[in-house]
């Protein structure tokens, strides 16, 4: 029997954590191991208790989610922890922060129960999910931290074809798909154009495909796939 995935809800409403822990434990192989009613609690929680996932609202008494996020995913934690915000409020600058504090999946509240889920299953995965009418709008927009050149960055025409695709945020399956590989082929394709463009994360290589002119215009178009070998 494969391991739950153990989730912490940090929310600052008891119906909320309510209504998320039941769609959550509605499904199979998803558990919730904790609640917390604000940052500070969810920090300790979070570290305490170590889960797969932990859900953070973004407006929360002593500590606001953002904060939460950086001390449990952020650049200067060891060990990070998986952390996907959810907000009833689309502010650019929320997400802006969350993302770059390390969170790995941003969704607004009212994108109802698949998403909830299919973001947690996506982050215990290594993507990052973020609400359809959120995505492209917002990669087009980040700014990037580190500026390595196209030229710099050296990617092969594949890395290149991966890099593209996941500015449109699509997974590693729909890529695997899309190029007619193994899934395990593009999670090594991810890995070695993180090292690379010394991205932080999918939406670290994202943003350097928009800033440096790799995706534009909310479009693609790849090169038929190759048969060559990977």
């Amino acid at each position: 029997m494969n391991k739950p995935i153990t989730i912490l809800i940090a929310d600052d409403h008891e119906p909320v954590r309510r209504n998320l822990r039941r769609i959550l434990e509605s499904q199979p192989g998803l558990r919730v191991v904790g609640e917390a009613a604000d940052g500070v609690a969810a920090v300790e929680l979070a570290r305490l208790r170590r889960p797969d996932v932990v859900l953070v609202d973004v407006r929360m008494p002593r500590q606001d989610g953002l904060v939460v996020t950086r001390k449990l995913a952020g650049p200067e934690v060891d060990e990070p922890l998986r952390v996907v915000v959810i907000t009833t409020f689309e502010l650019d600058e929320y997400v802006y922060t969350a993302l770059w504090s390390g969170a790995c999946g941003f969704l607004l509240k009212r994108s109802g129960p698949g998403l909830l889920i299919e973001g947690v299953r996506a982050a215990v995965a290594g993507d990052v999910l973020i609400s359809p009418e959120l995505t492209i709008r917002l990669l087009r927009r980040l700014p990037l931290t580190g500026r390595i050149s196209r030229s710099q960055a050296n990617l092969t025409e594949r890395e290149l074809d991966v890099t593209c695709l996941i500015a449109q945020a699509k997974t590693n399956a729909e890529i695997a798909g899309e190029l007619g590989v193994t899934e395990g082929t593009i999670k090594t394709h991810v890995a070695n154009v993180q090292r690379k463009l010394q991205a932080r994360n999918r939406v670290g290589i994202a943003a350097w495909a928009w800033e440096t002119g790799a995706i534009r215009g909310g479009e693609y178009s790849h090169r038929h796939p190759s048969i060559a070998p990977e």
